[in-house]
C-alpha cells in the first residue's frame, strides 16, 4: 500500500509533462495544415529514374 505514494506524483507528474508537450505541440503550429499532408500524398514531385 506504500507504493501509492510514489505511483500517484509520477502518475501526475508524467500527465503534466504530456500536457505540457501538447500545450506546446498547439501553439508552435504543429496542427494548422491538416489537409496539405493528404493533399500531398497524392501528388509526386519526383522524377522517374
Amino acid at each position: 500500500m506504500s507504493i501509492i505514494i510514489y505511483l500517484i506524483p509520477v502518475a501526475l507528474g508524467l500527465g503534466l509533462v504530456g500536457l505540457g508537450a501538447f500545450l506546446w505541440s498547439v501553439n508552435s503550429g504543429q496542427y494548422e495544415d491538416m489537409d496539405g499532408a493528404a493533399v500531398r500524398i497524392l501528388t509526386s514531385d519526383d522524377e522517374p529514374l
